[in-house]
């Protein structure tokens, strides 16, 4: 038996026994089993068609990533496609699972230490030794317990944002503010999916065995609504955030333009007559004046202290005090 496939069966005298040959998962005696396929190689691949005899297409979706968590009907038993979240990269990994009254088979390419705590487990709970829908309760509610940590993290990461207490500037929380975002996108893709799994799984008149466990899949459900929830207000707060950055940014920008148009309108005229008088003509009356330099210096004056007080009339100087970033 390969290390990276586990086994536990369940006989009918209620023995738990681990690491039991496939041959022997068959036997009378076995009431049901779990079998863990952990990074299969090609030829425990080959397992799942010539062992288990499961659909083709149910095989193809368990070598192939599937985008959306599914439940697919099949003959005595049905196939769920599950995603757990990389704790490092928020990335979705594919879980598929296998169900019927008398087995379920796990099947994932990637580590999956709940699935391992779960499988050692069986021998010490008694709830676990009663039906495979309790594997497979168990199996998706630690799944969906993993979500929380990253969605706490980024609630907390938006806050800081939000506060600001470091005193950064806006364009290093703006591409925090990004990057926030883009992992928040990542996680709904994952998280509303498993959603509407989970209200399929609680809602499908098909699986008589989930109504025994109604209550507790249900509790599921209620774990993502509020992480979906969580997710969507974190999102509408960044978007805020993000906005009231932008709105202080293009303020602050429009300070700076007006302060520019108002220094460029009143040196226009004043570079107008001093380009008037700066031309080489040898004729200008004005020139032979005694006084005529301190004259103009004078009108200079006079006409740039007037767009001054004219400016400061329509109230351009009147700058709001800006907000501390």
């Amino acid at each position: 038996m390969s290390i990276l496939i586990q086994t536990v069966a369940i006989t009918t005298n209620g023995e738990i026994i681990y690491d039991i040959s496939m041959e022997k998962l068959k036997g009378e005696n076995i009431k049901w089993y779990w079998v863990d396929f952990q990074e299969p190689n090609e030829n425990e691949i080959q397992l799942l068609t010539s062992f288990f005899h499961f659909h083709p297409l149910a095989i193809e979706d368990c070598l192939e990533f599937v985008q959306r968590p599914k439940l697919d009907f099949y003959d005595n038993y049905f196939f769920v496609v599950i995603h757990s979240i990389n704790q490092d990269t928020l990335d979705a990994d594919e879980v598929d699972i296998f169900v019927s009254d008398k087995f379920i088979v796990t099947f994932h390419k990637k580590p999956v230490r709940d699935l391992k705590n779960i499988l050692q487990q069986v021998g010490k709970e008694k709830t676990l030794q009663d039906n495979p829908m309790q594997i497979m309760y168990q199996v998706i509610d630690k799944i969906v317990d993993e979500y929380f940590p990253p969605v706490y993290k980024l609630e907390d990461l938006v806050n800081q944002v939000e506060d600001n207490t470091s005193d950064q500037t806006i364009s290093e929380l703006m591409e925090q503010v990004f990057d926030i975002r883009s992992e928040l996108n990542k996680l709904r893709r994952t998280i509303v999916p498993m959603r509407d799994l989970l209200y399929r799984i609680i809602s499908s008149s098909r699986l008589n065995s989930i109504k025994e466990k109604h209550i507790y899949f249900q509790d599921i459900y209620d774990h993502l609504l509020k992480l979906v929830e969580m997710i969507d207000a974190n999102r509408e707060l960044s978007s805020d955030i993000r906005d009231s950055y932008l709105s202080i940014s293009s303020d602050r920008m429009n300070r700076v333009m007006m302060t520019l148009t108002v220094m460029s309108s009143i040196f226009l005229p004043l570079t107008f007559i001093a380009g008037v008088y700066g031309m080489n003509f040898q004729y200008m009356p004005e020139l032979a004046g005694e006084y005529s330099y301190f004259i103009v210096l004078g009108l200079m004056v006079l006409i740039a202290l007037g767009m001054i007080w004219f400016f400061f009339k329509m109230g351009w100087f009147r700058f709001h005090k800006g907000t501390k970033l």
